[in-house]
């Protein structure tokens, strides 16, 4: 982000590191840049923008990377050890929008199938296949969409 950004130049301008930092947050400026009331996704980090700030605001900046950090493992997993080509958007939206522990379950339910030989390691399509509906039924437990919701017409 730069200087042509109007949230950023208002961060910087009041002297934060972000918006969790500003008493007004969340401000008309961040809710009309992130697009919060056209519910679309111009890009994935507007839908979890607000629940960061808001995440950062209660436990600290430390905590938000350190949790951070953990979903870049975990997407990084997922990619290298469960993508047969035509995952990696999925893998990168549920390890954006779901729970770390979520994230996990999924693993470990994939790889209790590989353990007790319903699904063959080598086989990356099934274990894609796999993969993408225990995250996918894992977030529909939570009432969330991994699909990225697109401006029609």
């Amino acid at each position: 982000m730069g200087a042509y950004c109007g949230v950023y130049r208002c961060v910087t301008k009041r002297g934060y590191l972000t918006c969790a930092e500003c008493p007004e947050y969340p401000c008309t400026r961040l809710k009309r840049a992130l697009k919060i009331d056209d519910e679309l996704d111009s890009f994935l980090s507007h839908r979890v923008a607000l629940d960061n700030l808001d995440n950062i605001r209660k436990f600290g900046m430390d905590s938000f990377l350190s949790e951070q950090r953990e979903r870049r493992l975990l997407a990084r997993r997922l990619i290298e050890d469960y993508n047969a080509g035509r995952s990696m958007t999925l893998y990168c939206t549920a390890c954006a929008l779901l729970p770390t522990r979520v994230i996990t379950q999924a693993i470990d339910r994939v790889e209790k199938q590989v353990s007790t030989g319903a699904i063959d390691r080598d086989d990356r399509k099934m274990l894609a296949r796999q993969m993408r509906l225990e995250l996918n039924s894992l977030a529909k437990r939570l009432d969330i969409n991994l699909s990225l919701r697109r401006k029609k017409g």
